[in-house]
Formats: structure tokens, C-alpha cells, sequence
């Protein structure tokens, strides 16, 4: 099923919300200083691409440098990353069949917002996840 599901949110969703992600990183890469950032969106890039049978976790060690880095990013790029999948999520509610992708995408928005601090990993088996 979450094949069936990934598939279906690539086709929709997914592809586009992944280039957001990567020319986000890319232009991050530019100046040397938010390089950290950038991978950051990488990562997340691969997550919006494939979300199902995945989650995302708050890294233990996660601390003040990641509370003032996601200060940083919602001010360079998080804001329309995350407004790009409250759109998505919309347009996918739309129809019975895209609304757990639509809930998915809803899922995404608070770590399109904060994403430093983060941890993808694999979903427990059993649980319906994005």
C-alpha cells in the first residue's frame, strides 16, 4: 500500500515539492555560510519525494543551534516551501482518493518550516504514516 501511495503522491505532488526542495538547496549553496541549510533541504527533499513508510523524529541532540538555524531558514526559504504544500494539500483533499496525500502534505508543512533538529526514519510497520 505505501508503495501504491508513493507512487501516487510522486505522480501529484511529490516531483514538484522535490524541485522546490533542491533549487532551494541549490541556491543555498551559493554563499558558503548556509551551505548547512542547504543540506538540510536535500534531505528533506528525498522525504517529500518517497514520504510514505517514513516519518520524521526530533534528533536527540537536537538544541539552541537548531532552534536559531530554523530561525534562519524560515526567513530564507521555509516560508514558501511550506505554503507550497499547504496548496498541494488543498488541491489533494479535493478528491477521496487524495486525501491521505493531502494529509501527508499537511504533515510536511511543520518540517518544511523547521527542518533543523530533524530526523527521517523508517515508519514502525502497522502504522499508516506519512
Amino acid at each position: 500500500m505505501r508503495t501504491i501511495l508513493n507512487i501516487i503522491w510522486v505522480i501529484f505532488a511529490g516531483f514538484w515539492l522535490w524541485l522546490g526542495y533542491i533549487l532551494a538547496g541549490i541556491v543555498l549553496c551559493i554563499p558558503i555560510v548556509t551551505i548547512p541549510w542547504a543540506i538540510a533541504s536535500f534531505r528533506i527533499a528525498g522525504y517529500s519525494l518517497w514520504p510514505f513508510g517514513r516519518q520524521v523524529v526530533d534528533h536527540p541532540k537536537a538544541g539552541l543551534g537548531s532552534v536559531l538555524g530554523n530561525i534562519v531558514w524560515v526567513i530564507l526559504a521555509g516560508w514558501w516551501l511550506a505554503l507550497g504544500h499547504i496548496l498541494s494539500g488543498i488541491a489533494l483533499c479535493i478528491t477521496i482518493i487524495g486525501i491521505p496525500m493531502g494529509i501527508a502534505d499537511f504533515k510536511l508543512v511543520p518540517v518544511s518550516l523547521m527542518p533543523l533538529g530533524k530526523e527521517i526514519v523508517p515508519a514502525r510497520s502497522g502504522a499508516f504514516r506519512a
